[in-house]
């Protein structure tokens, strides 16, 4: 049953996150950061279970170290007024940079998230992976420079997302470790015109929403139980393409914000960026077919579970509509 106090709280929260877009000065963008770290903290408590207690706690903790790191580095450019887009120094400026890029997660300040969304429910799950993300990335857009440590970050953070999802079962780290690598292609397109990181947030939040909406309904947290999906073999075939889309593999959806980000990265000459990021998207790509194989399988037994069944309908409305917007990809796109 839904409760009041979690509604008053996801207020709060959305409203933290437009006060740190809207500011203009960096003392109100910490405010809004804060409220919003606040409010969020409730939503993930849970009365039967002491999973999420433990992933708000380390949440809290390496939210707050990231905040403190982003006021001091404020305070050391004494300036908490106005929005400048310029540091004193180099260590300020990468202080700054360390504290916006621990928030989202991005490697190798990475190793809080997959913990923590392991022991939240898929609906919160899909707050960090995408709600979160917005009010650091705003901050981060507004200030951004294709410094050595940007490149850096994107490297380790392509690098290290799709060698360590090899080796889980958990759907939830998987999901976490595919944030991870999205992160390291957001951050390349936002040294671009804004309109690409735009376009790859809003792509890749609609496509995790449908993804996790059908983890959701049919209560599956683990590789072995994507073989509930072969019960209903529409429903199972849109599920896995739209992992296929996550991957980037044209000609889905995902691939137009990457072959956008690979276009720009050419034209300011990052080929061995655009190269790294590649090669690695396609290790997540085999992560994704590891996670299609057993519900894919001709031998597969299916599952006959009539309460999945019965949930279908609107699981497969979800996905039809998807994967409409997934086959007209290119003529929505065409002209942008």
């Amino acid at each position: 049953m839904f409760k009041f106090y979690k509604l008053i709280f996801f207020m709060t929260m959305i409203i933290g996150s437009l006060i740190t877009i809207s500011s203009y000065s960096w003392m109100s963008m910490w405010m809004g950061l804060e409220v919003n770290l606040l409010s969020i903290i409730p939503l993930l408590k849970k009365s039967n279970n002491k999973f999420p207690a433990e992933s708000a706690f380390k949440y809290f903790v390496v939210q707050s170290i990231a905040s403190t790191l982003f006021l001091f580095s404020m305070i050391l450019n004494c300036n908490l007024i106005d929005q400048i887009n310029d540091f004193s120094s180099k260590i300020i400026n990468t202080i700054f940079f360390i504290s916006i890029l621990m928030k989202i997660g991005s490697a190798p300040f990475h190793a809080w998230f997959p913990e923590v969304l392991e022991g939240l429910s898929w609906g919160n799950c899909f707050l960090m992976m995408t709600w979160q993300k917005i009010a650091p990335m705003i901050i981060l857009l507004q200030n951004f420079k294709m410094t050595n440590l940007i490149i850096m970050v994107i490297i380790f953070s392509s690098f290290l997302s799709s060698i360590l999802g090899l080796n889980q079962i958990s759907l939830r780290k998987i999901m976490a470790y595919s944030s991870i690598n999205h992160i390291s292609w957001m951050l390349s397109s936002i040294s671009s015109t804004k309109i690409i990181w735009l376009i790859y947030f809003l792509i890749y939040s609609l496509i995790s929403l449908v993804i996790i909406f059908s983890l959701n309904y049919s209560n599956t947290y683990f590789l072995h139980q994507m073989k509930i999906f072969s019960s209903n073999k529409p429903l199972n075939l849109m599920i896995n393409l739209n992992f296929l889309s996550l991957g980037g593999l044209p000609p889905f959806l995902g691939f137009y914000p990457k072959w956008l980000t690979i276009n720009y990265l050419n034209f300011i000459n990052h080929y061995i960026l655009t190269l790294i990021l590649i090669l690695f998207t396609l290790i997540f790509l085999f992560i994704y077919t590891r996670i299609m194989f057993s519900s894919m399988t001709l031998l597969m037994v299916e599952n006959k579970n009539i309460d999945f069944i019965n949930k279908t309908p609107t699981l497969m409305f979800l996905n039809m509509g998807i994967l409409m917007m997934i086959l007209f990809s290119p003529v929505m796109f065409n002209y942008l």
